[in-house]
This record gives structure tokens, sequence and C-alpha cells, in this order.
């Protein structure tokens, strides 16, 4: 492949080289006729006599022996050091007394300059994964948000206001703890996303029971059937109580659907639903200030179409997850 500033593409080079060599043009007439320079006709005669129209191309630009070539014994070293102490540039090379500008274009070449790259527990390379259509695998999980006291919360009041809010909201609805301490209450976001798609589904209960999970579920499907998603075939959770309930087993094969479970200590296994509650953190649960409990609750399903229907994914291509969808109707509302 010819660079972009390149005078002469391969075919135009074989052209001028049966020229010269096949019709016995001079190389002086035939650079003139394609307007470049005596040498490099004469190169490209000269590779044509020698090696026939498979020399057109462009040749390597890398030298045949590079003496100052950082040693492949070394190499392992470096990458041993990044995937299992995740070492950055300076600390490796340090620890190997070489130059951290070596160490950092080892890393770049084996691409694993970014951290994110690698494992934080094995320190192995990252491996992702995505199933191949929507319903073939939903992820499940619950959230946990403490409740906003009348007059709003101390992420956006301070601490000692936002005390304030909570002992008045307190002893207007009864609830007290250990100590006559103020509660305020737990928002349990039972949280539900289509691994394929990213299109996600929530609600918020006051509990994380069995009974609670499963009517979750059952809306959930009865939500995504009506998206076009039908035949849901995995559902993955992790380990907790409501899970691992021999009603949440027994629900799962009434609906048709192998329930699965993450390895213990293991939620990178059920990273696109733990990465789901951090963005409904960010987007939903302390976006703004929420002067009541009640317009916090009453702002997540808008939330919900927004990240659905516009948000955009960069783990599928910068798009909306909705766009995973086909024949949805009003996707493009």
């Amino acid at each position: 492949m010819s660079h972009a500033n390149a005078a002469l593409t391969p075919r135009a080079r074989l052209r001028l080289a049966r020229l010269i060599v096949d019709q016995g043009w001079p190389v002086s007439l035939a650079a003139k006729m394609f307007q470049v320079s005596w040498p490099t006709a004469k190169r490209w005669s000269s590779r044509y006599a020698q090696s026939g129209p498979g020399a057109m191309s462009d040749r390597s630009s890398r030298p045949g022996h590079c003496p100052a070539k950082t040693p492949p014994a070394v190499v392992r070293k470096i990458v041993r050091l990044r995937w299992r102490r995740r070492l950055g540039p300076v600390q490796i090379a340090g620890r190997l007394a070489m130059p951290a500008s070596t160490v950092h274009a080892v890393l770049v070449r084996c691409r694993i300059n970014r951290l994110r790259h690698i494992d934080r527990v094995t320190g192995e390379k990252v491996r992702r994964y995505e199933h191949p259509y929507p319903g073939a695998m939903l992820h499940v999980d619950v959230t946990k948000f403490g409740q906003i006291p009348d007059g709003g919360g101390h992420r956006y009041l301070g601490r000692t206001e936002g005390k304030k809010n909570a002992i008045a909201t307190a002893t207007r609805t009864g609830q007290r703890g250990g100590g006559g301490r103020a509660l305020v209450g737990v928002a349990y976001v039972h949280t539900v996303i289509d691994d394929h798609s990213r299109v996600a589904y929530a609600e918020i209960h006051t509990d994380e029971k069995a009974a609670t999970a499963i009517a979750v579920l059952r809306r959930a499907v009865i939500w995504y059937a009506a998206r076009g998603v039908t035949g849901i075939e995995r559902v993955l959770s992790d380990n907790g109580s409501c899970y691992r309930s021999h009603a949440w087993r027994d629900a799962c094969h009434e609906l048709g659907i192998t329930p699965k479970k993450t390895r213990p200590y293991r939620p990178q296994t059920n990273g696109k639903i733990e990465r789901f509650h951090r963005t409904l953190a960010d987007g939903w649960a302390y976006a703004r200030f929420y002067p009541t409990n009640s317009e916090r609750v009453a702002a997540l399903t808008p939330w919900l179409h927004y990240h659905n229907h516009h948000r955009l994914h960069t783990a599928i291509g910068n798009q909306p997850p909705i766009s995973r969808l086909t024949n949805l109707p009003g996707q493009y509302n």
C-alpha cells in the first residue's frame, strides 16, 4: 500500500517499469511522462527487472537488525511486573534499572499500558464477553440508596442541615433506631439489564426478599417481551439470599429461564449491572438536589427512558441501548 503522498501507485509503477524494461524506453523519457524523477523511475524499473510485478509494492521500513531492541527476557519481566504487581512504567524501570520510556514503549506494544485492561484480583488481562442476541442473558441485582429526608439530604445541604432534616422526618414518621437515632429508611432498587443490548429495567422497593425479587423478574420479562425480547434464556445473579432461595429457582424454571450464579466474592462476573449501578447513582440518585424522597422516586422512570433511548453507550459503539432492539414501537420517539 503506497503512502498518501506517493507520486505513483503500484499499478502506475508497473506501467512505468514495463515501458523501460519491456519496451526499451529511455529512463529519462519514461520519468518525464509519469512526472517523477530519474532516480525514482530507475528504482522501480530495476526492481521490476529483478523481481517482477510483485516488487511494485512498498517494502517495510523496519531495519533488518536492531541492536538496541529490548531483549525478549526483559520484555517478559516487564509484562510480569505489570500483570502481577500492577506497577507503572517508572516503578518497573526502577526495579529493572532501565529508562521508563522504554518500559512504556513495551507496555504499549503488548497492549497493557492501561490498568483497566488488567483484572484487579488475578492480574491477568480482562476477559470481556457479550451474548450474541437480546434475551440470551439477563443480569439482576439489588442496590441500596438511603432515602432523602424532607427538605433534602446531607449530600447537598451539608451534615448539619441534613441531620436536622433527618431528625424532623424521623419525628414525623416515628422511625427511630438504637439510642433514639433518627432513621430515614433505605430504598432497595431491583435492577435488570439485558446483556446484549444493555436495555435496563428497575423498580424501587422497601426490601430485597425473594418474593419481591421474583415479582420484579416476572414484570421485567413482560416488559422486555413488549419490546420484542422474548424467550429469555438465562438470568445471572450474585449469591444474595433472595437469589439463593428455592422460590427463586422454582420461579425461574416456571418462566423457562436457567438461573446462574456468580462465583462468590467475584462481582466482576456480573460487571455489566455493577457498572449500571454506578451510572444509576451518578445519573439519577445523586445527579441533582431532591427536596423530598418522593421526587427522586418519580424521577426514576424518566431517567430510565433517557438511559435506554437516548444515552450513548460506549460499549455498543456509542449508540443508545434501544438501538440493539429491532422492531420496537416508538423507539425513535
